[in-house]
């Protein structure tokens, strides 16, 4: 890992969907460190310096809502954007996520292509 590679937190209960992350991410040249749940992912996000992270809405345990809001309790974390992601397509699932603190809100199936450039402009990389 070089010292300007951007770093992503991807907190997602699905190994399918972590390894899918780790690999459309890792190739397009970002570091992806992952979590399978929400407590473990506010525990890395505490603990780790995250330019990104992506969390699923459906996880059991804690779900995406009340992660995005315990990082957004985080003053070291308020500023970091996440991308919520979930199979509800409902515009109040997005209303909900938006309200708990994500900057961008995504469907599943994420387009590889799509995930990529989300990441690059959140993270301000031209990598």
């Amino acid at each position: 890992m070089s010292a300007d590679q951007k770093q992503i937190l991807v907190v997602e209960d699905g190994a399918t969907m972590r390894l899918f992350y780790r690999d459309v991410l890792g190739r397009a040249g970002f570091a992806v460190e992952e979590a399978a749940n929400g407590f473990e992912g506010l525990e890395r996000a505490l603990l780790g310096r995250f330019d990104m992270m992506i969390v699923d809405i459906n996880m059991p345990k804690m779900d995406g809502y009340e992660l995005l809001s315990r990082l957004r309790g985080e003053p070291a974390l308020r500023a970091t954007p996440v991308v919520a992601i979930s199979t509800e397509a409902g515009g109040e699932d997005a209303a909900r996520a938006y309200e708990a603190g994500a900057n961008l809100y995504l469907v599943k199936p994420t387009d590889p292509d799509q995930l990529v450039r989300t990441a690059r402009l959140l993270t301000g990389s031209a990598t």
